[in-house]
């Protein structure tokens, strides 16, 4: 890419990747962390005609949050019901019922891959969106 002085790095982060939330501390963290050095990459690639953009997908109806994908703890602490393990509930409620639609996700990666002048931050998804909007907090 510094050869051709063109490309673009396209990394994927995650609604998480946006604010921290009860029971998703070490994931959002990951996330946290992609997001911060996409922006440090954009800015230290945009000389070279290098484009970076990290995308902040919502829940998209996958088997994320099914056993296949997601570790839980054995014994939940009585003293979390209220935060962790309403977290646990919403994740059990909700798998492959997400309301984002995985191939409006693939379409948008690939306009996004096609873009002349693509964004730093893609946010994809109504929750994604909504979080946004209240300044990435709850």
């Amino acid at each position: 890419m510094r050869k051709q002085r063109s490309g673009h790095v396209i990394n994927i982060s995650s609604v998480g990747g946006l604010s921290g939330s009860y029971g998703w501390g070490v994931y959002d963290s990951t996330k946290f962390a992609i997001e911060g050095i996409t922006e440090a990459m954009a800015l230290e690639l945009a000389q070279l005609g290098i484009f970076a953009t990290v995308v902040e997908p919502g829940f998209f109806r996958t088997n994320f949050l099914d056993i296949s994908s997601l570790v839980r703890t054995l014994n939940p602490i009585n003293d979390y019901a209220e935060t962790i393990g309403k977290t646990r509930d919403f994740a059990s409620q909700v798998n492959n019922k997400q309301p984002g639609d995985p191939a409006k996700l693939a379409q948008a990666l690939l306009k996004l891959a096609a873009s002349k002048n693509p964004p730093v931050h893609l946010p994809l998804g109504e929750d994604t969106l909504m979080r946004y909007k209240k300044g990435c907090s709850f």
